[in-house]
């Protein structure tokens, strides 16, 4: 049964060029059952090599250099503390509590506290970030799972609009961060 979305047929003509550019011969399917075991175990360890490379060159391809990293994590980081900050001028009394504004802020605190990990990998280095994020990584990936969770809890209690579970809930966030700021980012 054919895929709905993939072209069967462009994935059969690379799979075919592939199989003629590696073996250098056009007859596909080699006449003795032994070569032809090899020849699917050889496709799948070439397709497989294939994958890999797209994966890690996207990523790669992502950040190009460590500036471009660190204005991408900064701006993210920028954006969850403006968030959190309409949170927590609720929470102090400043700002009436409306429910579904502070619903709306947790799910993005919570979206967004997602998404700078994959700016602090090697060779990103700078900005506010501290070198311990690099030569400490283990605890700066505990930290971040860490505030995470934390923030998982506020969006929950948030959508929840229990007032006093988002109170509480809201200082563990804070917290959190609080460390993350003390260990890895520079004043």
């Amino acid at each position: 049964m054919a895929h709905p979305f993939i072209d069967q047929s462009a994935a059969h003509d690379f799979l075919k060029a592939a199989k003629i550019s590696i073996l250098g011969y056009p007859n596909l399917k080699p006449s003795y059952p032994n070569e032809w075991r090899a020849f699917m175990k050889l496709q799948k360890v070439v397709l497989s090599a294939a994958a890999l490379l797209m994966v890690s060159g996207s990523a790669f391809a992502q950040f190009q250099n460590a500036e471009k990293a660190v204005d991408y994590r900064e701006s993210v980081f920028t954006v969850m503390g403006t968030h959190f900050a309409r949170i927590g001028a609720v929470v102090k009394g400043d700002v009436p509590y409306n429910k579904d504004e502070v619903a709306k802020n947790a799910a993005i605190v919570s979206m967004m506290s997602t998404l700078p990990w994959q700016a602090f990998g090697p060779g990103t280095e700078g900005g506010k970030a501290k070198p311990e994020i690099w030569s400490d990584n283990a605890k700066f990936k505990a930290a971040a799972d860490k505030m995470q969770l934390a923030v998982a809890d506020l969006n929950k209690a948030a959508q929840s609009g229990d007032l006093e579970n988002i109170k509480k809930t809201f200082g563990a966030a804070g917290q959190s961060c609080k460390g993350c700021h003390d260990d890895f980012r520079k004043k």
